[in-house]
């Protein structure tokens, strides 16, 4: 949770007409991957998971059809088919263009929870969204994932969290 706590600090001081909370950071967190944790792997003190988080291969069966490049290959080592990476399942592409090093040790990692979740922040702001309105809450979480079922559960897991700190 430090994590996500340290970016809406920083966001809200870089980017204060966003209003992005914790929360909402931890309710994709635990949705995409259970914070790195899911399928029984622990998270480091370094902020990545025991073994890499890769998602399934995005060939078109329940999933868009992406095709994997040799840049993105490196991460996931499937040199046909696109998977999201990491503990906020970033595709490369758009981690390329959101990269960030949420932790300061120099290296923008995806499969670091310090440095997505910074990125996932800069990502959910970046089309001017103001995360304090139902509307523009709704669009930046759609826009990290265009299925609303999943804007539901990222919901349901940021208000667990939010009613869980204030209790």
């Amino acid at each position: 949770m430090a994590a996500y706590g340290s970016v809406e600090l920083r966001l809200h001081a870089a980017q204060p007409g966003c209003h992005l909370a914790w929360n909402t950071l931890a309710g994709i967190g635990w949705v995409e991957s259970q914070h790195g944790t899911i399928g029984g792997r622990t998270l480091l003190t370094d902020g990545r998971s025991s073994t890499p988080v890769i998602g399934p291969a995005l060939n078109g069966q329940g999933f868009a059809a992406i095709r994997s490049t040799p840049t993105s290959a490196q991460w996931h080592g499937d040199s046909t088919w696109e998977h999201a990476i990491g503990p906020l399942q970033f595709i490369p592409s758009t981690w390329e263009r959101w990269a960030a090093d949420g932790d300061g040790d120099g290296v923008k990692d995806p499969l670091d929870l310090d440095d997505a979740a910074l990125a996932a922040g800069r990502y959910l702001c970046a089309d001017g969204h103001d995360l304090a309105t139902v509307s523009g809450w709704n669009a930046a979480i759609h826009s990290y994932n265009h299925d609303r079922s999943y804007v539901l559960s990222v919901l349901d897991a940021a208000n667990t969290y939010a009613s869980r700190a204030t209790s």
